[in-house]
């Protein structure tokens, strides 16, 4: 398991979302990205989380009162998974890329087909 502090971690999550293409992170659009330390308890092992309803999938009701959609990254087992701060670095990043794609509509077996997941 990687030592790393929480401050630590976030920068992580920061300099992934920096590599977001300024095009794509214009279109992102009422979504909030936040760390945390644990998964949800039936999913120990998981990295990432999308909670919210993907553009492709937004009515033209849809914002009257909806909440921001919510990416997770999880500290603990990204941390438990890497040997080394780099490849944390790596996993960080791969993670955000996911779930923000999941933002987009993409789902996990596309994901998959592109080498994200």
């Amino acid at each position: 398991m990687v030592e790393m502090t929480r401050e630590e971690f976030e920068d992580a999550v920061r300099d992934a979302l920096d590599e977001v293409p300024e095009e794509l992170a214009a279109m992102m659009d009422n979504v909030v990205v936040l760390v945390e330390d644990e998964p949800p308890p039936d999913e120990p092992d998981l990295l990432g989380l999308y909670e919210g309803t993907p553009l492709t999938e937004r009515g033209e009701s849809w914002a009257a009162g909806s909440l921001p959609d919510r990416i997770f990254v999880f500290r603990n087992p990204t941390l438990a998974l890497c040997e080394d701060r780099d490849e944390v670095v790596e996993e960080v990043t791969i993670t955000v890329v996911h779930e923000i794609a999941h933002h987009f509509g993409i789902d996990d077996d596309r994901l998959h087909d592109l080498g994200w997941s």
